[in-house]
């Protein structure tokens, strides 16, 4: 009967609770997960139902009942209590093995690199070819991510693989997983960060090693014009602080950005022509704009290629 219970829970459990389960790791957390259910409702019943039996069938009946004297039954003291501590010793043995799996990287992982920043990720592989936003992986194969962040902790969290890792400055973090079915599944920022944290989502494509081979050998860019170019930039890193209209965002907006005058802080001006644009996603904090915090901007140094920088001032000169 248990058997069947736990059977019917975990069916039901993973066609309505939780997003499918995309590798084998997320499989063993569904599976303890429902466990944990089962035992909890079996625990509930026992002790509810127990209550409001005893209650019931022990009631005082009129003014004059007295309570019996009740001495304690050892065998059933002795059964609430190991009972239990053999179930929680079973949870944190299969807990354990399944946070060991979690935790134990392939030596033949493909390894690529993370980065979390306000407030997006960029995904570095060691063909030399970068993506944001979406990150592409080899069904069947394990994949190592080594992650930091830029400015401030982020968390990265994928919930059809169960897995999630806090993303810090300073230091590299790390985790792994094998998908098992294609697709995509979206990533998430489990760690406040600011603001704009609800809108630091991301994609991971799951694809056959031969489309993997393809996709990494490609160039986005083929065949765009500069502005071209700019314009899939500005939609992959921009879009969560700057508008293409002349309306303020975190940052302000785009239209009308070139040849503008540009007052300052410190009260200086400038005119924004192409190397005021330039200097401003590498050097951000070099001419802070009037009526915006001096720290509101990360620097894009180094996270750029030339084709995409010159791509973006290109770009931002097209909105009027």
């Amino acid at each position: 009967m248990l058997a069947l219970f736990y059977a019917f829970i975990s069916q039901a459990h993973g066609r309505s609770f939780m997003p499918i389960a995309g590798t084998k790791v997320a499989q063993k957390v569904d599976s303890l997960y429902s466990f944990l259910l089962v035992i909890s409702v079996i625990s509930c019943v026992l002790v509810i139902g127990g209550l409001i039996y005893f209650a019931l069938k022990y009631r005082r009946k009129t003014a004059d009942d007295k309570t019996a004297y009740i001495s304690h039954n050892n065998t059933l003291e002795f059964l609430w209590s190991f009972i239990p501590f053999v179930l929680f010793i079973v949870v944190f043995a299969w807990g354990w093995l399944i946070y060991r799996d979690m935790r134990s990287f392939p030596d033949d992982a493909l390894e690529i690199h993370v980065l979390g920043k306000k407030w997006n990720w960029d995904y570095q592989y060691k063909s030399g070819k970068r993506t944001t936003a979406e990150l592409t992986v080899p069904v069947g194969v394990p994949v190592k991510l080594i992650m930091t962040s830029q400015d401030v902790i982020h968390s990265f969290f994928i919930p059809s693989f169960r897995i999630k890792q806090d993303v810090v400055p300073g230091r590299y973090t790390a985790l792994w997983f094998e998908a098992e079915k294609q697709g995509r599944y979206q990533i998430f920022c489990t760690e406040y960060c600011g603001d704009q944290h609800s809108a630091m989502l991301g994609t991971l494509n799951v694809v056959s090693l031969e489309e993997y081979e393809t996709w990494l050998g490609d160039n986005p860019y083929k065949g765009l014009s500069l502005a071209e170019v700019g314009q899939k930039v500005f939609s992959q890193k921009c879009t969560v602080c700057h508008n293409v209209n002349d309306q303020r965002k975190v940052g302000p907006g785009f239209a009308g950005l070139y040849q503008k005058q540009r007052q300052f802080a410190d009260g200086s001006q400038a005119v924004a022509d192409e190397n005021y644009i330039r200097d401003s996603i590498l050097m951000p904090q070099k001419q802070v704009v009037e009526g915006y915090p001096p720290n509101g901007m990360i620097s894009f140094q180094g996270q750029l290629a030339e084709n995409e920088l010159l791509g973006l001032i290109e770009y931002i000169k097209t909105l009027k």
